[in-house]
């Protein structure tokens, strides 16, 4: 089904531009959800309604709206991006997200592509960009589609065509929109996350950590002294750039890690609850609850019913 689109928007080159993207990632798709794509670091994305609310880990990267709008609940704030706004995340975060224009006739398209965080600052320090102003805030934001930066994600896109020219030429769009990127609205926020001694490189490590120790106790102390920052430090710092706490944060990891043991591997719920780090299988099932608004048992089996469907 082609992507719909109203006669009365300009025709500007923005528009065209965003016309064939959507085009593209709808004959890519067919099917709702995720679509990997012969570009490891890009990924297609399909909705044809509206969706409910779900969590899910939002990776370094940036997510261009061919069509239709989405929106993402961190911190007690909801971004929005949709075709006039695209979004950037510049570190690891747990978000609820959730499509909110989207139909059989108007599908939500959408392109994502992955960051490698080395990249950036080898592309940092060869084009000799500036060290970061400030501090940098949140580490998930909206700024609005400029021409550039469509046309740069087009061209990346249309070399899904000529799978022969992708070894050469892609690496060099992918610079090309790292670039424009950096040098953006979104400049600054990416620049700390690679900046060594920025606090955002200290929050980025703090992170790794809890992503490879999320099953263990954790010891706000230890991990300060591992990323070589106060224990009061680590806590502002990493609230103001993930939204919340680092206790928080490992919970989440811990809550999704549980979702697919159950989910994937059938795990009974004592059994998840104790890989991902809980000692009491209550306890595990309230907070599995508050998050995804059911008891382990029925939220998996509801999920499975829904994969069912599809």
């Amino acid at each position: 089904m082609k992507p719909h689109f109203s006669a009365t928007e300009p025709s500007t080159r923005l528009q065209r531009d965003r016309e064939e993207l959507a085009a593209i990632i709808d004959r890519s798709t067919g099917t709702d959800g995720h679509h990997a794509t012969a570009l490891p670091a890009l990924t297609f994305f399909r909705a044809g309604t509206p969706g409910a609310q779900v969590c899910a880990m939002y990776q370094p990267g940036l997510a261009l709206v061919a069509q239709g709008a989405k929106q993402v609940l961190l911190g007690g704030e909801t971004y929005r991006y949709d075709q006039a706004n695209y979004l950037v995340t510049s570190i690891d975060l747990p978000v609820s997200s959730q499509v909110i224009d989207a139909s059989a006739d108007r599908p939500y398209l959408c392109a994502m592509l992955c960051f490698d965080i080395r990249r950036i600052g080898e592309l940092l320090a060869d084009a000799d960009l500036p060290e970061p102003p400030g501090t940098a805030g949140l580490g998930l934001s909206v700024s609005p589609v400029s021409d550039d930066l469509m046309d740069t994600v087009l061209r990346l896109v249309r070399l899904l065509d000529t799978p022969k020219d992708l070894p050469v030429l892609a690496p060099l769009i992918e610079r090309e929109l790292l670039y424009r990127l950096l040098t953006g609205e979104q400049g600054s926020r990416l620049r700390h996350v690679v900046t060594v001694g920025s606090r955002s490189h200290q929050i980025s490590h703090a992170i790794d950590w809890l992503k490879n120790h999320y099953h263990q106790p954790l010891r706000i102390d230890e991990l300060a002294g591992t990323v070589n920052m106060s224990s009061s430090s680590l806590h502002h710092h990493f609230r103001a750039i993930t939204a919340m706490s680092p206790l928080q944060y490992q919970k989440q990891l811990r809550l999704q890690e549980a979702r697919r043991l159950l989910l994937t591997e059938r795990c009974d719920v004592a059994s998840a609850a104790h890989r991902v780090g809980y000692e009491s299988p209550s306890q595990f099932s309230r907070e599995y609850s508050r998050l995804y608004g059911a008891p382990p048992l029925r939220d998996v089996e509801q999920l499975r019913a829904m994969v069912g469907d599809a």
